[in-house]
């Protein structure tokens, strides 16, 4: 069993999810003896529920079909969201995020670290702007295994 490419999941699904004000975060595919599909999805502006999800699960649903996404095999079909602490991917996540407080663990340490806590400042493409304090840096995407807005429970 194998699925089609991510890509083509998305060209089969995007023009659904932006008729309902969504945006695709992600798509997963799970091979072996349980197969199944994901598709995470979030709101443009907003928040999203779980009435939203399942809309659009039985939107796409069909369309995955038609598409014949898994080769004519059975597959289970997930929509999810991507959750509260989703990784930064894309220039929109980094915008979006841009002035609050993100955390960042590191592939090797950086002065004895690899777990940041700071406020994310500026992005060009290739470097994240941060800072921790009053001490502002650079630090490449290359060497951010992730970052992802900090969770705070009050």
């Amino acid at each position: 069993m194998k699925f089609i490419s991510t890509e083509e999941i998305c060209r089969a699904i995007g023009p659904t999810a932006e008729e309902s004000g969504l945006e695709i975060f992600g798509v997963e595919t799970k091979l072996g003896r349980e197969p199944s599909l994901t598709i995470f999805v979030d709101r443009k502006e907003g928040g999203i529920d779980l009435d939203t999800l399942e809309t659009f699960h039985n939107a796409i649903d069909g369309i995955l079909d038609e598409a014949d996404v898994s080769n004519g095999a059975s597959y289970t079909l997930n929509v999810s969201s991507p959750g509260l602490d989703r990784p930064l991917r894309t220039e929109r996540d980094f915008e979006r995020a841009m002035g609050e407080e993100v955390e960042v663990r590191l592939f090797s340490p950086m002065q004895g670290r690899k777990n940041l806590e700071c406020v994310l400042t500026g992005y060009d493409g290739n470097n994240v702007v941060l800072k921790e304090g009053e001490t502002e840096f650079k630090l490449p995407l290359n060497k951010i295994a992730k970052i992802n807005r900090a969770i705070k429970f009050e």
